[in-house]
């Protein structure tokens, strides 16, 4: 890691010491983020609830709104690395983290100049959407290459926290100061665990297709549906093969605070793990350049999980929620309160 890098998230732990990962405290947070900003900045970083910026999201390195990690000062920087490490569990924060490091990596691997931007660990863009007041509804996403996290909170409680997209490329680095390391190895290790260890009739309900879908399916569209075919139901699983889907979903869903894994834990408990199914296409071998792709739905939630590009070494991630990207039912009752369209890109 670089040592601007270094500097930035060794700020951020010495202010985090004292910050509980809880949805509850991510105003006050915000809040401090936008207050430590000059109005140049401000102006940048700031836009209504209900703008359309909010649904411009993507995980590809390209140009974005909002300032960077190159604009803040050593307080700016640190504040915004507390509020994402409070809309985060320590698991999601240690993978944000470590995806934005792999930038420096990239630039090795390509062989480009210390200075370019393309491949640049410092250019992850923060936006807010609202006024995090604590007593109304607001919002707030951090993006770049491979990480899209948006997050939305009504009176002091955080209500959705997706799309969530992390990737990785590599996906396991193969040379280099940092060879071996694998950010998504949980992520891909227990999908093969769960796959391998289904039976051949198991095998032909779950596995749809012998090639990978190029990319995950449901993209960065801005409503995500559910796909076909949905694989090998819960039901249809074994005792130690229901533990082992259970466990991949609960590792998707630490990426959350503690308090939202709850949230969504309860919604899973309503709908019921039979609400599950598990399909996969693609390769059966755990290696680079055996491309895979698995995806899980249940209780209105979509994962999925693609390893195609890059000789099969580099991976893409995503959960999506059918009824509550972008904060759902709370913006549509804010469209209907205000009897306003969305905004246009100003």
């Amino acid at each position: 890691m670089c040592d601007r890098i270094k500097i930035i998230f060794a700020l951020a732990l010495l202010l985090s010491v004292s910050i509980p990962g809880s949805g509850q405290q991510l105003a006050p947070l915000a809040n401090g983020f936008i207050k430590s900003l000059d109005q140049e900045l401000k102006a940048q970083a700031c836009f209504p609830f209900d703008h359309t910026e909010k649904f411009n999201w993507h995980f590809i390195p390209r140009e974005r709104k909002g300032p960077t990690f190159h604009d803040f000062n050593g307080q700016q920087k640190a504040a915004a690395l507390a509020l994402m490490r409070a809309s985060l569990g320590k698991a999601g924060s240690e993978r944000a983290e470590a995806i934005i490091e792999l930038e420096n990596v990239l630039r090795e691997v390509e062989n480009r100049p210390p200075d370019d931007t393309y491949r640049d660990p410092l250019n992850y863009h923060f936006s807010i959407f609202g006024d995090p007041d604590g007593s109304g509804e607001w919002g707030w996403r951090l993006e770049g290459h491979h990480l899209s996290l948006n997050f939305t909170s009504s009176r002091g409680t955080l209500v959705s926290a997706t799309p969530s997209f992390m990737g990785s490329n590599p996906a396991i680095v193969l040379s280099g100061p940092q060879m071996g390391k694998q950010v998504l190895a949980e992520e891909t290790n227990l999908g093969f665990g769960l796959l391998l260890s289904l039976t051949d009739a198991q095998k032909k309900l779950a596995k749809f297709s012998e090639e990978a879908p190029a990319d995950i399916i449901t993209s960065n569209e801005r409503q995500a549906g559910l796909l076909e075919p949905h694989g090998i139901h819960f039901s249809s699983l074994q005792g130690h093969q229901k533990e082992l889907l259970k466990k991949l979903v609960l590792l998707y869903l630490s990426r959350n605070t503690a308090e939202f894994q709850q949230k969504l834990l309860d919604r899973i408990g309503q709908a019921g793990w039979d609400s599950f199914s598990f399909a996969w296409a693609g390769s059966e071998t755990n290696q680079v350049g055996e491309a895979h792709y698995y995806r899980i739905q249940g209780a209105d939630l979509i994962i999925e999980y693609d390893n195609v590009q890059n000789n099969a070494n580099h991976v893409h991630t995503v959960i999506r929620d059918l009824n509550n990207d972008f904060g759902g039912d709370l913006l549509r009752a804010h469209y209907e309160q205000d009897h306003n369209p969305p905004k246009a890109d100003e």
